[in-house]
């Protein structure tokens, strides 16, 4: 299937909310098929998925690579990080304070 491929990038005001990230996939999907079918026959419901799954990858792909993802995936990982040392600091507290760590530090 031959196509113009769509190579304008997702704003973050398209993508902050589900809604809105609905409206701007569905936007897209159809300004994509109107441009395919320009004077050929109807589509197939394969031709039209792809075409849904394709922006759809590449809207999951902004949402990732946007800076609110990122902030999100960095707390994500500094609560996950800080409960599993402080799991393994319970585990170990009475080695580690026989061996002269305190509690607090100065």
């Amino acid at each position: 299937m031959t196509e113009k491929k769509e190579g304008q990038e997702y704003a973050w005001e398209e993508i902050f909310s589900l809604d809105r990230l609905k409206r701007s996939i569905t936007k897209r999907v159809l300004d994509r098929l109107e441009s395919i079918w320009q004077s050929k026959e109807p589509m197939s419901p394969e031709q039209i998925n792809d075409v849904i799954n394709d922006e759809w990858q590449k809207a999951k792909a902004a949402v990732r690579n946007s800076p609110a993802a990122r902030d999100a995936f960095r707390k994500y990982l500094e609560r996950t990080v800080s409960e599993q040392i402080d799991k393994l600091k319970a585990h170990d507290k009475d080695e580690l304070e026989a061996l002269g760590v305190v509690e607090k530090g100065l």
